[in-house]
Formats: structure tokens, C-alpha cells, sequence
């Protein structure tokens, strides 16, 4: 089937989390993502747990596999000239140039914006700092969990007498800048296709994290409230919580948001009922109590069973699921063929996401699993750059190559 990219070329300087994830994106949906790496300088990724098989490796890391589906990958020393050179004839055929480094690094490796759109007017070039390429802290490192701090999204994220605990994940590296980074870049090559024109692209990832912050910075702008951590609890939904289940850390989420619906779950669950918990307000006040009766009667149920039951009476709930119940037993992603299996080279099937969306007319799974460390450096530099074997052997013997 078509594939909505194919024709794209993109040469990805990006690594680790989020701008890596941000062509993934555009590599499932066809574009040909040449990534540049180096055996001098690993992308973090590749070391990073989990490994197959627990065994570590350049090849066997789960999280660097999950980002980079769908690339091929050249390993390029692009500090010695000859590699340089050839990273811009690559570039002379691009339509998009891609990092996520620290403002100026791409510079000083002598492919900086100018230098790049010099060699294609045209090009749309795509830099994903932490802080932007202007301003007071435009020279700061961080990471996903540097930057949730820095919204204020970890200050919401914990119990009200705890430290702020984060997701457990760089939730900002995962969902909104790869998010954002592709619709701008998307926009930005529907420009250059009509007009020829190329763009400069800044995305401060700590910009497309607040976007998680909406109704919290709200209150404040609006009513001067300073929100803060409320555990799994709503400040009108009541009850909210995640409850306790028959067999070993099994648990339900319940979200109970008008009095109908606080009524089908005492019914369901055979729960006693006061007057002063016919309303929101009530049962707020009331939580720490209705919390114990609940947890007292989802102890006895299974909770994907209970989840079902609630759900026909009209209750918000879901059983909370582990990752083996995601890959194994969820009947919806199953029949959505979300999850794909190929065949990687080194660690053998290996199981892939799709795309969270489906066309009528074009795929969006991946199409290849992602690639060994300079899996593809012969086959870019033979059939893109024209160069011979002898010419290919000897820029990997003189360390250009690796």
C-alpha cells in the first residue's frame, strides 16, 4: 500500500528520546530517515536497558529499537573532513535536516543552518533544543525529566504529603515534542512542496510540555491557585482512585463524575450509602472513607471483570494493565493489529507499535525494524553517493566510516 513520505529524504543527526521518536514518526509513514551515528560517540539509546535477552549490546536495546523503526542507519565521522563532505553531498539531496542538540553544536561541527542551506536553498531544517535557539537559557541541557520539572507538570504528579514523583517515564521526550516536531515539520515540507522555500525550524521542547498544563496554569492566570499534588484525585470528580483487586498488584481505576453514576457504583459494589455523599461535595469531603469502603469491595473482584460490570452500569473504570497485559491480552489492540513483529537482525522477531492511527488508503505500521549500527553504510554510500567498494574500504580503514 502507499505510503504517504515515500520520496522524503531525511538525514537525522538526532538521538536519544525525542528526536529520535519525532522521525520514527516520519520514517513509519515512508519518508527514508538516513540516521548518522558514530561508533566513537553512541547514541545513548543503544546502551540503554532493556536489552533482548538481558544481554547488553549496540544492537539489543528495546528503547533505542522502539525510536528508530523504519531508519537506515551510516556510521559517519563527521569531525574528519572526508566524512564532512560527504554528510553534505548526503544533505544536497535532502528535504529535511534534523537534530536535537544543545544550540551550536551543529555549528561547530560545520553544519549549521547557513551552512546547510547553502549547500539546499530549500531545505527544512528541524533543531529540537530543550530551551529554544534564543534567550537567557538557551545553552541548558536536560531531559525528559529535566523538563517536566521545569513546566511545573512533576509539581502536579505525586501524593499531597510526598515529593513530586514525575510518571516514572520522560513522558515530554514520548508524546507532546515528538508530537508537535512532526506537525511542524509536516507544515514546513507542504511549503517547501508548494513554494520551493525551506525553513528554519525551533522547537524549545520545553514549549510543547505545557501544553499538558492548560488547566492548571488556568486557575492560576484566572484565580491566582496554586494547584498542587492531589495524588489520582480530581478536585470535582468524587470518588477518583485507583483500588485494589483480587491477585498480586492487580488494581481498577474508577472515575465517578455525577451523582448517577456515584449511585451505579454503590449498587454495583453493595456499598453503603450516606446522605451527605448524594452530592459531589459530600463525597469529596468524604474521599478517605469512601476510598476504604471501595478498596474493601474491589478486593474480592478480578479486575477486568469488575471493570466490564461497571461499565455497563454507567462508571468511568478500567483495570489498570501491565505490560503483559497490553502486548498479551487486550482484545482491542489485537484486533487493531497495533502491535507488529519483525524480524531483527540480531535479536530475531521482535515485537514493534504501530502508528496510533489508520488511513483508508495508505500504511502506517513500520516497515523495517530498526537498525543495526552502520547496518546501511555501504548501501547509502554505493547507491546514493556512487562510490566504489575500493573507495568504501578505505574510508572505513581510515575511521571515516565508522
Amino acid at each position: 500500500m502507499t505510503r504517504l513520505l515515500t520520496g522524503i529524504r531525511v538525514i537525522d543527526f538526532s538521538w536519544i528520546g525525542a528526536g529520535s521518536y519525532t522521525t520514527k514518526i516520519l520514517a513509519d509513514l515512508g519518508a527514508d530517515v538516513i540516521k548518522i551515528e558514530s561508533s566513537q560517540r553512541l547514541d545513548t539509546l543503544r546502551v540503554t536497558k532493556p536489552f533482548k535477552d538481558g544481554i547488553p549490546g549496540v544492537n539489543r536495546s528495546g528503547y533505542f529499537a522502539d525510536r528508530n523503526s523504519s531508519k537506515r542507519s551510516i556510521t559517519l565521522n563527521v569531525k574528519d573532513e572526508r566524512g564532512l563532505a560527504l554528510a553534505k553531498r548526503l544533505i544536497a539531496d535532502a528535504h529535511l535536516v534534523s537534530n536535537n542538540f544543545t544550540p551550536g553544536v551543529m555549528d561547530k561541527l560545520g553544519l549549521g543552518y547557513d551552512v546547510v542551506k547553502s549547500i539546499r536553498p530549500g531545505i527544512v531544517y528541524a533543531s529540537m533544543s530543550m530551551q529554544g535557539a534564543s534567550g537567557p537559557a538557551t545553552n541548558d541541557l536536560g531531559y525528559g525529566l529535566t523538563i517536566a520539572a521545569l513546566t511545573g507538570f512533576m509539581h502536579l504528579i505525586g501524593l499531597p504529603d510526598r515529593e513530586p514523583a514525575s510518571t516514572g517515564t520522560n513522558y515530554p521526550d514520548h508524546i507532546p515534542n515528538p508530537g508537535h516536531a512532526a506537525f511542524a515539520i509536516l507544515a514546513a515540507l507542504r511549503h517547501q512542496r508548494r513554494s520551493g522555500e525551506g525553513q528554519f525550524i525551533d522547537l524549545a521542547q520545553l514549549e510543547p510540555t505545557l501544553a499538558m498544563m492548560g488547566p492548571s496554569l488556568m486557575n492560576y492566570f484566572v484565580n491566582g491557585v496554586i494547584e498542587q499534588r492531589d495524588g489520582n484525585r480530581h478536585p470535582q470528580k468524587a470518588p477518583q482512585g485507583v483500588y485494589p483487586c483480587q491477585g498480586d498488584d492487580r488494581w481498577i481505576a474508577i472515575s465517578v463524575c455525577n451523582d448517577a453514576q456515584w449511585q451505579a457504583l454503590a449498587s454495583t459494589l453493595g456499598l453503603e450509602t450516606r446522605a451527605e455523599w448524594a452530592t459531589a461535595e459530600g463525597r469529596r469531603a468524604d474521599h478517605d472513607t469512601l476510598d476504604a469502603l471501595i478498596s474493601q469491595a474491589t478486593r474480592q473482584e478480578e479486575a477486568g471483570a469488575l471493570a466490564q460490570r461497571l461499565q455497563a452500569a454507567g462508571v468511568p473504570s478500567g483495570p489498570v494493565q501491565d505490560a503483559r497485559d497490553v502486548l498479551d491480552h487486550d482484545p482491542q489492540l489485537a484486533q487493531r493489529k497495533h502491535w507488529v513483529t519483525l524480524d531483527h537482525p540480531e535479536v530475531g522477531p521482535s515485537t514493534y507499535n504501530s502508528a496510533p492511527y489508520r488511513y483508508s488508503d495508505a500504511e502506517s505500521a513500520p516497515t523495517a525494524p530498526a537498525p543495526l549500527l552502520g547496518q546501511h553504510t555501504r548501501e547509502i554510500c554505493r547507491d546514493l553517493l556512487g562510490m566504489s567498494e575500493n573507495e568504501i574500504d578505505q574510508l572505513t580503514e581510515d575511521g571515516v566510516l565508522v
